[in-house]
């Protein structure tokens, strides 16, 4: 089987698929791609799950169309993999800005190929502030980001890495440059207008209307020193909109949980995938 699909616009989208079983779909963040659920896949796999993953259109291995990069097509993408490898009762993870992709894919699609659904550090409901989000971040926040991005992205990664993503700037964390040397090169590997208009995308959608639509059992794990995703206006206000949702916070975890919190996260979502019913 080739490792690539192609959407209806001619992207070509890479995917991973390991193992066998129950599928678990996995959707990453920004600037990021597949490999970033690398721990949680290996560890799913070898526990009896078939784990999928894509790299976002304009990120990873994929192809870097001009345009489509909005949370509706990354939707849309997300069916297409759904499709094409027909995944049934599915559980859905999403972090960060895959969170959105997963909350807009339900809003979308429904959860007819849906079992569960796990949204990790995501960024639903809203991380922009507007009047009817006043727990969000100024628009400024993220106005900077783009001017990074436009000055000299490879150093915005970096700077990204190092800092706030992981926790490595707050007083006392274990730094691995191992891991800030992994995301600038994942973040490079991915094309620069993917990556800019993708900044609009995952800070600006409001995915309100699409958590109301979640019918099936959900996981929220979010750390409470994410200074990336700040837990009040994410998190906590997702688990509130989500029917009988479940969240779970992990105190003083960055947003990069999946990696420095990545034994916690793999047990915590083996429990979870364990106890949907068939």
């Amino acid at each position: 089987m080739s490792n690539t699909i192609t959407t209806k616009d001619g992207t070509a989208l890479y995917f991973k698929d390991w193992g066998t079983g129950r599928p678990i779909m996995f959707s990453h963040g920004w600037p990021l791609n597949s490999d970033s659920w690398e721990a949680q896949m290996l560890f799913l796999a070898s526990r009896g799950y078939r784990c999928v993953a894509h790299d976002r259109r304009g990120h990873g291995r994929s192809s870097q169309p001009w345009s489509g990069h909005e949370m509706d097509t990354y939707a849309d993408d997300l069916a297409t993999v759904m499709e094409t490898l027909d995944l049934r009762k599915a559980v859905l993870v999403g972090f960060s800005t895959g969170g959105g992709e997963v909350a807009r894919y339900i809003g979308r699609h429904g959860t007819k190929r849906v079992a569960g659904t796990a949204l990790i550090s995501a960024v639903p409901p809203q991380m922009l502030k507007t009047a009817a989000n006043p727990g969000g971040l100024p628009i400024d926040v993220f106005d900077g980001i783009r001017a990074g991005e436009l000055a000299n992205r490879a150093q915005l990664y970096k700077d990204i890495a190092s800092g706030p993503f992981f926790g490595f700037n707050r007083p006392g964390a274990k730094v691995s440059q191992g891991l800030i040397d992994w995301f600038w090169a994942a973040g490079m590997q991915a094309g620069h207008k993917a990556t800019y208009d993708c900044i609009k995308a995952f800070s600006e959608t409001d995915f309100t209307e699409d958590l109301k639509k979640f019918d099936v059992p959900t996981l929220v794990v979010h750390g409470d020193a994410d200074q990336i995703v700040p837990i009040d206006a994410s998190g906590r206000a997702s688990a509130k909109l989500i029917k009988g949702s479940k969240l779970i916070v992990y105190p003083g975890a960055p947003h990069g949980l999946a990696d420095t919190h990545k034994d916690k996260l793999n047990a915590d979502l083996l429990a979870f995938v364990n106890g949907i019913g068939t």
